[in-house]
């Protein structure tokens, strides 16, 4: 048996509502059972590249170097590749080829090598038509945790024909930021692809109040650091820990509160008005 060198950090899609993610770990276990595995998260919205994307590259500071990262949100699993990258500062990555990497793997320096995963030797066979995280994915993490080299997983493809995905930037003016909705999580706080130094751009840094509006509503918020410095019901903006900018309510759902806004959703925040 070889000697698990490396831990798995698993994120995807799944939830927990049926066998996926176990399924994935007892692969695991089967080819790797010395291998532990981290799940990063199950709870990406599903079919939502974009999102899981976004979660894998903000965690990334946290995740040991040594892991590797399986991800799995994959809204046509009958894609081009599943693919297995190493970057240039010796990460590894499994995943589709659909983007879902590709904010991580920028992170991490770029693409060192990347590999199409067809080794007979590698994937269960038979291997179903809709369930490659099981029969592909999670065999090739488990391989590579367990000392395999990523040659042999399959063949090299050129990590510029790998699918991209970008996060998009905020439209920033004096007084003014366009942005868009990254997220909702389950109390209805909205992240929004908002940093600090978008609000230092656009002059609102030291905006103690600003008005965040959105296409069927609209409210005042206070700059605060956490939920506690809001009253009942209050709304507030705050940079959430994994450093964007997040509208919240005290005890609240503000999604709804603006409206029922959702990801993809333009918001818009200027100066409070008078």
């Amino acid at each position: 048996m070889s000697q698990v060198t490396r831990p798995i950090v698993f994120l995807s899609d799944f939830g927990y509502r049926n066998e996926s993610v176990g399924i994935c770990h007892a692969v695991v276990n089967r080819i790797a059972p010395e291998c532990p595995v981290v799940d990063l998260s199950h709870g990406v919205a599903p079919l939502d590249v974009a999102a899981g994307a976004l979660l894998l590259a903000d965690s990334l500071p946290y995740l040991h170097p040594e892991a590797v990262v399986l991800a799995v949100v994959d809204p046509s699993v009958r894609r081009k590749h599943d693919v297995a990258i190493e970057t240039t500062d010796g990460r590894l990555f499994v995943g589709p080829d659909n983007g879902l990497l590709a904010p991580a793997w920028r992170a991490a320096g770029g693409i060192a090598a990347a590999v199409s995963i067809t080794a007979p030797g590698i994937i269960l066979e038979p291997v179903s038509p809709s369930f490659h995280a099981r029969d592909v994915l999670a065999p090739a993490a488990a391989h590579l945790a367990a000392g395999a080299s990523l040659s042999d997983l399959g063949p090299s493809c050129e990590p510029g024909s790998l699918a991209e995905i970008q996060i998009p930037e905020p439209s920033v003016e004096p007084g003014k930021i366009a942005c868009e909705v990254l997220e909702l999580n389950r109390f209805g706080n909205i992240q929004l692809n908002v940093r600090s130094s978008h609000l230092t751009e656009a002059g609102l840094e030291q905006a103690g109040d600003l008005l965040v509006e959105a296409l069927n509503g609209g409210a005042p918020v206070k700059r605060v650091s956490t939920y506690a410095d809001l009253d009942e019901g209050h709304w507030g903006i705050m940079v959430d820990p994994r450093g964007w900018l997040s509208i919240v309510r005290r005890n609240r759902n503000a999604a709804e509160g603006l409206g029922g806004v959702s990801s993809g959703d333009v918001v818009w925040l200027t100066h409070q008005r008078a």
